[in-house]
């Protein structure tokens, strides 16, 4: 399959670029209104205005800013500064109940459910691309493109997906592979891709870092922020009720020891386990319904696919009844991507999985490690996205 490009704005366009008061999405703007378009910014507000008493591991080192925390205010202050300074009308849109119930209520929903989950990638879909545009159209704002500064491109395919007639905006790596930001992307839907776009998509980080400081920008001395909530804020935001003690397992039941509550383990931990083992363990599986979270030895870890379900396919076109798609796979935004086949998942009858939707057989070239329910199967072709689920479980 070959794709095409998708173009820029251009002189005249009007423009809604979204932003955070970092450098990709300051450049973002000021490249765009130096262009010649008239350049509209908006920040979504997300921030409860609560401030909790954080625990923090090593006093002399500062809290990391996050996306989701106390610092939203200073970075809408610097956002409104910047967009007076250079005439660029700018908005707030109030997304905090919508972050609640898409974004928060999620993250703790999953990982009570003995699931790994990736809250940013439920933010750009159901908030930043989802929300925050709600927000603009109920303002009665009209714009030719909504830009952001993530690192990805904008493609069309030259031909129809499956045979049809479909040719759907999808989402390509960009230049920078190592601030790819693809993964993050691919719930956004394919109709609200036609409006998008992603300036920085040719750029490198180092470039963007470059030019921000030639245009004397302020961003261009900000320490990145990470995405989400540090490790500072995950007690604060599972304070709502009490974690539920169980025990620690290994693969023949013999109990190890005492986990503190199944939220706060993942696939493949080896730290801050709290046993004493004469071998290297990390957890292999978390059973929410019995209260168990189980170790084993690093081999056991090893999975030859997984079932996913939940899925996002461009333009709503998934593979034909049979087909066997070969792709790349990531099991998450830290793995390479990998070789894998793709086909339908028809349960057994002794597979008692509630799936939504129709679940999809992922099966690696090459075992992997550490599949984790609850994380994203995102597969690729050529660079570009053709679809992606919610791992269900592994394939051991």
């Amino acid at each position: 399959m070959t794709y095409t490009n998708q173009d820029l704005p251009k002189a005249g366009d009007t423009v809604l670029v979204g932003m955070s008061g970092g450098v990709d999405s300051t450049l973002t703007a000021i490249m765009l209104k130096e262009k010649g378009c008239r350049v509209i910014g908006v920040t979504m507000s997300i921030w409860d205005g609560q401030l909790p008493e954080v625990k923090q591991k090593d006093p002399s080192k500062p809290i990391k800013e996050a996306c989701y925390g106390p610092g939203e205010e200073e970075n809408i202050a610097e956002c409104t500064k910047f967009c007076k300074e250079n005439g660029i009308e700018y908005h707030v849109i109030d997304a905090k109940e919508q972050y609640q119930r898409k974004v928060l209520d999620y993250f703790k929903n999953e990982y009570r459910s003995g699931r790994t989950p990736n809250p940013c990638i439920m933010c750009n879909r159901n908030v930043k691309f989802g929300a925050m545009l709600e927000g603009i159209a109920a303002l009665g704002i009209e714009y030719d493109y909504f830009c952001t500064g993530h690192y990805a491109r904008i493609v069309r395919p030259d031909q129809g997906l499956y045979g049809t007639d479909v040719r759907p905006c999808m989402i390509a790596g960009a230049t920078d592979v190592t601030k790819d930001q693809t993964y993050f992307l691919y719930r956004v839907p394919s109709e609200t891709l036609e409006k998008v776009r992603f300036p920085l998509a040719l750029k490198k980080k180092t470039e963007v870092f470059e030019m921000a400081k030639s245009a004397n920008l302020e961003a261009a001395n900000r320490e990145e922020s990470q995405d989400f909530v540090g490790e500072e804020y995950f007690d604060m935001i599972f304070a709502d009720k009490p974690s539920v003690p169980g025990d620690i397992i290994d693969l023949d039941g013999h109990i190890l020891g005492r986990h503190r509550g199944i939220e706060h383990y993942t696939i493949g931990q080896r730290r801050g386990l709290g046993v004493a083992v004469s071998y290297p363990v990390y957890v292999q599986a978390i059973d929410a319904k019995n209260n168990l979270v189980v170790l084993a030895p690093n081999d056991a870890l090893n999975a030859d696919g997984l079932i996913a379900d939940d899925w996002v396919w461009p333009g709503n076109v998934e593979p034909p009844e049979g087909a066997v798609v070969e792709a790349l796979v990531k099991i998450r935004l830290a793995s390479r991507p990998v070789p894998c086949k793709v086909e339908r998942y028809v349960p057994a009858a002794d597979d008692t999985t509630q799936y939504v939707g129709q679940p999809w057989k992922v099966t690696f070239e090459a075992p992997q490690r550490a599949v984790a329910p609850g994380q994203s199967a995102v597969l690729y072709q050529d660079g570009v996205i053709i679809g992606g689920g919610l791992i269900s479980k592994a394939i051991q």
